[in-house]
């Protein structure tokens, strides 16, 4: 069973958040605040989580910066605040998605879906390629880890998805509307500033020189392609 740690201040939220999972047989623990969310989540191992920014004890990126410093697990950002730059702050910081409130709830469930979903081992046929290797890093796709320089390197659930699809696609330009729908789901196709802060993290991750990307390339307006070498 699939568990959800919602982390809120404002109890009617929590309470409908809480009610419709687990009408829909999820798991649900909640946390009024940063450092209890974070205590919870050690403790109990979320699949995913639900995080509001605008917590009372800290702020909602410092949650997701503690959580990305020893987890992967799928982070979807629930928040009043609009502008475009805080929430590239927040997918930059690690999280996976990120919901405007107010917010339609089967919208909210349909992106938490995704988000599981994205973290969850992709299966494969005998015949596919499950190793690629560069000359900076090695890709295994089975084992879905990712080796730099004799060591993994820690990818979150999206931008391991984000890197999955780019190189079973290897050589060829993927549409920046294909790789959006493949990853956030066929709802999304204009959000580009997600694709725009993703790539910089693959590139800061595992480019030699991430402002001279090899392996990530941008076909400007149009998509991007990976190549090994």
């Amino acid at each position: 069973m699939t568990r959800v740690l919602v982390v809120d201040d404002e109890p009617q939220i929590v309470r409908a958040l809480v009610i419709n999972l687990k009408a829909r047989k999820y798991e649900v623990d909640a946390a009024a605040d940063g450092a209890t969310a974070l205590e919870l989540a050690a403790a109990r191992h979320p699949d995913v989580v639900v995080l509001d920014l605008g917590l009372p004890d800290m702020d909602g990126v410092e949650v997701i910066r503690g959580l990305r410093g020893w987890t992967r697990v799928p982070i979807l950002v629930l928040s009043a605040r609009h502008t475009s730059d805080e929430k590239v702050e927040a997918l930059d910081a690690g999280a996976d998605d990120y919901v405007t409130k107010p917010f339609g709830m089967d919208e909210l469930l349909a992106r938490l879906r995704a988000a599981v979903r994205r973290a969850e081992p992709v299966g494969g046929g005998d015949d596919d390629v499950v190793i690629v290797e560069t000359d900076g890093f090695t890709v295994d796709l089975a084992a879905k880890k990712v080796h730099r320089d004799g060591r993994d390197v820690r990818l979150t659930p999206t931008e391991w998805h984000l890197l999955e699809v780019l190189v079973r696609n290897t050589g060829r330009l993927v549409s920046q509307k294909q790789l959006l729908q493949e990853v956030w789901g066929p709802s999304y196709g204009t959000e580009t500033n997600y694709l725009r802060v993703y790539m910089a993290q693959l590139r800061r991750k595992l480019e030699a020189d991430p402002s001279h990307p090899r392996h990530f390339v941008t076909e400007p307006g149009m998509g991007y392609r990976f190549e090994r070498s």
